[in-house]
């Protein structure tokens, strides 16, 4: 890496201990840079690919083993081993490779499958653009999954450009996915049983039953041919999150085709939403219209207002291609407006039931059914974006008191995936002050209950049988250390990513000015303690008592952020204008900054303070090849 530039400075002038929550949170990095290496040593042959089944038919699996692995480079961009992100990439590789083999990745992609499992999938490639921008197979393959979704693979069908829809819900590298086959769906049957039927006209089926009898060969073949019938065909709202995929290009080279592409299919939707009367219909035709394989209904379709998850898999979407537009437009808030409209249209459906406040999660043809308490990610989400109080409201109107709880049982089903969103925003806006400490102690627990599942004979990936169940899929993201809640929480100031294909959203990020890397240097903790429309608090800890450390703060994951000025508590005001700050921090030394920021003032960009070591050759960004005529 080159030197870095020179940046507005400020020197920490308060020397002391360190207090509790700078020492666990040193202790829970250091613990995740030991264990994540040793877990990625014991179930990978020395290929790196996984020590895993021989084969493994149909159209689902792929995105799990990426998952199990994607939080090294997360991890490293915070602080972590550089190792980490090392293997992360070797991992990747490796696993892109081993699912080609079983069938289901084509010329490095998934072939065949919807945008929840696309999104998961790419989440850990997304965060090798944080690590380094300069590496030309991350860009080459950028362009090439892009090009997949706008129109610039001729080749493959995904596309519709006049009626602005991605064809069908299952898609990928081999085009549109309109007819499902036996095999498809046949390892998803056992974790299928456990939902609700995908069409209320199943025979002799329940409607509103909690399980599904997929294993039953004559329902399977009834349940395959209603979907090719019903949802084989056409848009829905979970390929939204294919938006992530086109903003992590533009955030490489600002290419405008990306920028346009992301806004006008979010606008597509806006369109249908007010066509159908406010509610966004969860099922597009081929012609454009609305139900055109489901009787003219809005809902029922694939991920849609009822099956499988309900409003998980509207709203989700929804909020993370409005936070892509808003960071595409530099702040142009107006693209909240859809998730808004629709967090709102549930809240006017609320129920009382139990002394809690409910929202209806699905519609049958029947009307609005499931009540639940609000799934609070969202809105928050949207906050976080917004940092409106008017989108503050909407998490607090349906605050449920186990948004405070912070417990260690969620990571034990999928310990990469968001677990306290809600008390983290609680901590922000002030009611849970002693929040760092127990998120901290709670990780510190998780991991160590990780490293013990994982060590365990149980677990031995030479002798457990991978062949027990379909459920099988996920261990490596069931068993993984690397838990980064508390750590994206605090240091970076912002929730962890909407879990299926949302970009990192966070007030500030780090680079080692002496290691010139991304991430905390060395011996140093973080603590954003506020953060505000134009406001941001935090607290740098030197944890080492013999060796200075330099660092920079950058405003916002992609530098969208500008800092106007920055001025230690109590101290001098330095004016900064520009997204970085120098922070010189003596042996013990401490600093609590004060940031005055204007939000999304920058385009964003995968560029940080370093120059990497490629750019120092003449590499193109892309290598288009020879063109055979």
């Amino acid at each position: 890496m080159t030197d870095s530039k020179k940046f507005p400075t400020l020197r920490a002038s308060k020397i002391g201990a360190a207090p509790e929550w700078a020492v666990l949170e040193r202790k829970l990095i250091a613990i995740i840079n030991e264990s994540s290496l040793e877990f990625a040593d014991r179930y990978t042959n020395s290929d790196n690919t996984l020590i895993w089944r021989n084969e493994w038919p149909g159209f689902d699996g792929s995105d799990d083993p990426y998952e199990g692995f994607m939080n090294f480079t997360l991890h490293y961009i915070m602080g972590g081993d550089e190792r980490l992100d090392k293997r992360h990439r070797e991992i990747w590789d490796a696993i892109t490779w081993q699912w080609t083999e079983y069938g289901q990745v084509v010329d490095e992609f998934d072939e065949a499958y919807d945008w929840m499992h696309h999104g998961e999938a790419l989440l850990g490639f997304y965060w090798f653009a944080l690590a380094n921008p300069h590496v030309l197979k991350d860009r080459q393959r950028t362009r090439k999954f892009a090009a997949l979704y706008n129109g610039d693979n001729p080749k493959v069908g995904n596309w519709d450009p006049e009626h602005k829809i991605i064809k069908a819900p299952i898609n990928g590298s081999g085009g549109a996915h309109y007819i499902h086959t036996w095999e498809d769906w046949g390892p998803n049957r056992q974790i299928l049983e456990e939902y609700l039927p995908p069409f209320e006209d199943i025979t002799g089926q329940d409607p509103y039953q909690k399980r599904t009898p997929w294993h039953d060969d004559a329902i399977y073949a009834e349940i395959l041919e209603k979907i090719n019938k019903h949802m084989g065909q056409g848009d829905v709202p979970v390929n939204l999150t294919a938006t992530g995929l086109m903003t992590h290009a533009y955030m490489y080279d600002q290419d405008e085709k990306y920028k346009t592409w992301t806004l006008e299919y979010l606008a597509a939707w806006v369109e249908r939403t007010k066509e159908n009367g406010g509610v966004i219909p969860d099922n597009i035709g081929l012609d454009g219209k609305i139900g055109t394989y489901n009787d003219g209904k809005w809902w029922g379709g694939y991920y849609g207002w009822r099956w499988p998850h309900g409003t998980l898999t509207i709203l989700e979407p929804l909020t993370v291609a409005g936070a892509n537009a808003v960071l595409l437009t530099k702040g142009d808030m107006s693209h909240l407006d859809l998730v808004r409209s629709q967090i709102d249209m549930l809240w006017e459906k609320r129920i009382e039931e139990d002394g809690a406040i409910k929202l209806p999660n699905r519609h049958f043809d029947s009307g609005w059914r499931d009540y639940r308490i609000q799934r609070a990610i969202d809105p928050i989400i949207v906050w976080n974006i917004s940092m409106a109080e008017a989108d503050a409201q909407r998490v607090e109107r349906g605050w449920h008191p186990s948004n405070e709880e912070i417990s260690t049982e969620g990571y034990v089903l999928g310990s990469a995936r968001p677990q306290h969103t809600a008390a983290w925003f609680g901590y922000i806006r002030g009611y849970m002050p002693d929040y760092p400490e127990r998120i901290l102690k709670n990780n510190l627990e998780a991991v160590d209950f990780q490293i013990k599942r994982f060590r365990s004979e149980e677990w031995n990936p030479f002798t457990m049988d991978h062949y027990r169940e379909a459920m099988s899929i996920h261990d490596w993201q069931i068993l993984q250390p690397a838990i980064l809640e508390a750590l994206v929480h605090l240091t970076l100031g912002g929730p962890m990513p909407a879990y299926h294909g949302g970009h990192l959203h966070v007030a500030v990020r780090y680079f080692d000015v002496e290691g010139a890397r991304p991430g905390l240097p060395a011996d140093v903790a973080a603590l954003v303690e506020k953060i505000t429309a134009n406001v941001v608090e935090l607290t740098l800890v030197n944890t080492s008592t013999t060796a200075a450390r330099s660092l920079v703060i950058q405003a916002g994951a992609f530098g969208e952020h500008q800092i106007i000025n920055a001025s230690e508590k109590g101290g001098e005001t330095v004016p900064v204008g520009g997204n970085h700050l120098q922070v010189e921090l003596p042996a013990s030394g401490t600093i609590s900054l004060v940031l005055q920021v204007e939000r999304f003032a920058n385009e964003p960009t995968y560029e940080g303070p370093f120059t990497p070591r490629q750019s120092e050759v003449s590499i193109p960004a892309t290598i288009t090849g020879r063109t055979i005529g």
